[in-house]
């Protein structure tokens, strides 16, 4: 990428944070603007080398951010009123598409809802279960459909489990919070963040516009088997069984449980050519036991 490339993320959170971490380890000139929601938690980028700016809905970012931006990096959910991004600079975006080489959003596998078990791809149906995996769907019909109009070169990346350093089953079971919850037949898919970092970079370089990407490991597994993993590596005894049926949890945590499928992931391996640093949960762990 050349010189003078300027990064936007709308969301500055786990992921563009990591993100944002390895660009300068890519070519020279990189810079990256990043958005949080309140002016103390923008400000606090600068320190991480960030330009920190306030954008929420209703308070939009000034017109020279979107014209300087080369890379737009979304990870802001859709609320009840919709993708805010959308509702407040659609038509700064399109006023800049000259300018746009990449248009990240970042979505989620909810999206394709409960397969009890069963694989989907990128082709699959797309059936959501409940408010969130809707709203889901309707902003990434809105960013593809912005993309087709107004020749953006937007890309939909649709991640399944995010884990990683300081967010990982480890973490869980130092901290005591570990839980081991069975529900017979549940199966998750998880992508460690150095992956989805690995797929962003790889997009960047080989933009196609309106392409779809499934993010997720090899090894889809129970939602425990993760958690008795990362007590075998620290020698410690797993936490107790709780039935899924019986097991208090918020309705936010429940209701993840109400999906369940295996994702399958050969395109980014296939038309961006990537390798999976942490082709399953373990291989994840392991690294994140020995480096953090």
């Amino acid at each position: 990428m050349a010189d003078g490339a300027v990064l936007l993320c709308f969301g500055h959170g786990y992921t563009a944070r990591a993100l944002a971490r390895v660009l300068p380890d890519q070519e020279a000139g990189w810079s990256v603007i990043g958005t949080r929601r309140a002016p103390d938690e923008a400000a606090k980028l600068e320190g991480e080398g960030v330009s920190g700016q306030v954008f929420t809905r209703g308070q939009k970012l000034g017109h020279d951010t979107i014209q300087r931006a080369t890379h737009i990096l979304v990870s802001i959910p859709p609320d009840g009123e919709g993708d805010p991004v959308l509702a407040e600079h659609a038509e700064d975006l399109a006023r800049a598409a000259s300018r746009l080489h990449w248009i990240g959003y970042l979505s989620t596998t909810a999206v394709y809802g409960d397969r009890a078990g069963a694989w989907v791809d990128e082709s699959s149906e797309l059936r959501p279960v409940g408010a969130r995996g809707r709203r889901r769907v309707e902003a990434e019909a809105g960013w593809l459909r912005l993309g087709r109009e107004q020749g953006l070169p937007v890309h939909v990346f649709r991640l399944a489990g995010i884990y990683g350093p300081g967010r990982n089953a480890l973490d869980q079971v130092r901290a005591g919070s570990a839980r081991r919850i069975l529900k017979p037949g549940q199966v998750f898919s998880r992508i460690h963040v150095a992956d989805i970092v690995q797929v962003l970079l790889a997009s960047m370089a080989q933009p196609n516009p309106g392409a779809v990407y499934n993010l997720a490991d090899d090894e889809p597994a129970p939602p425990q088997a993760m958690v008795e993993h990362a007590c075998t590596l620290l020698g410690v005894a797993p936490p107790p069984e709780e039935p899924f049926a019986t097991a208090p949890m918020t309705e936010f945590a429940r209701s993840f449980y109400a999906e369940s499928k295996r994702v399958r992931n050969e395109r980014i391996k296939r038309e961006l050519g990537v390798r999976l640093a942490y082709p399953d949960f373990r291989a994840g762990l392991k690294a994140l036991l020995m480096f953090g």
